[in-house]
């Protein structure tokens, strides 16, 4: 996964991709726990969407922008804008049906 700035996320989402953000931090426990299952499910469904994290405490434009309140948050575009959004980890098979139900 491509970790991205503020510009580049906007740039991404105004493209009208499907794009699948998460939103994290360095001290986020929860967030390191989610990077692995959101690293392996990326070359999973990587044909279907662009994955790209952003961490919020570097970047915070987009999260306020996106309302990121709490983290982690991932949010699934597209046509440039929010389609889907998730806050809080959930382990690799429910992540993964929610990318099948939602991509």
């Amino acid at each position: 996964m491509k970790e991205v700035k503020d510009e580049e996320l906007f740039a991404l989402i105004a493209s009208g991709k499907k794009v699948v953000c998460d939103f994290w931090a360095d001290w986020c426990g929860p967030c390191r726990m989610l990077a692995p299952v959101m690293e392996k499910l990326s070359g999973q469904f990587g044909e279907i969407a662009e994955f790209v994290k952003i961490n919020i405490d570097v970047n915070p434009e987009a999260a306020m922008k996106y309302n990121v309140m709490s983290i982690p948050t991932v949010i699934i575009f597209e046509n440039g804008e929010v389609k889907h959004k998730n806050v809080g980890f959930m382990p690799e098979e429910v992540m993964r049906e929610y990318f099948a139900a939602n991509l």
